[in-house]
Order: C-alpha cells, then sequence, then structure tokens
C-alpha cells in the first residue's frame, strides 16, 4: 500500500477526519478508565459522537489529489479500480 503522505497531511478533510477520529479514541480509553466523558447527557454525547464518526467518515473517503470532496475527472471515468483484475 503505497500513500503520499506529504499531499494527504495538507489535505483539509483528512486532517479534520483524523482530528475526530483522535477525539473519539481518547473518549473510548477514557471511558474503558472509568472516566465520565459525557458532554452535557448521554443524548448529546451521542450526536456528538455520531457527527465526529461522519467526518472520520469524510476524511477518510476524500481524495486528497483534488479539491473539496470530488472525485477528480479521471477518477469519475473508471469502471473499476485500478488493481482489479480485467
Amino acid at each position: 500500500m503505497k500513500i503520499n503522505w506529504k499531499v494527504r497531511l495538507k489535505h483539509k478533510p483528512f486532517l479534520v477526519g483524523t482530528f475526530s477520529l483522535l477525539l473519539l479514541l481518547i473518549q473510548q480509553i477514557g471511558t474503558l478508565f472509568g472516566f465520565d466523558t459525557t458532554i452535557y447527557n448521554d443524548q448529546v454525547t451521542d450526536i456528538f459522537n455520531t457527527v465526529l464518526a461522519l467526518l472520520v467518515l469524510f476524511g477518510v473517503v476524500s481524495d486528497p489529489t483534488t479539491p473539496g470532496m470530488n472525485d477528480s475527472e479521471r477518477a469519475l471515468n473508471y469502471d473499476k479500480s485500478k488493481g482489479e483484475i480485467k
């Protein structure tokens, strides 16, 4: 697996997703060790966690070689991934 970390670390959606993932991980580790990580109440905490999970998803699936959340014109024309057998 080859990843261009130089480009990926400059891509804002990836950074937001990574930061959100770290927040979720810290919260889960804190809960594991008995720290109360409830923000206001359980329902608000659940909504906050869902928003963080969505940010992680957007950060992971975004293409760092294009601006915003869009795929490149070339990628939009793919019928299958590059590694698939013909």
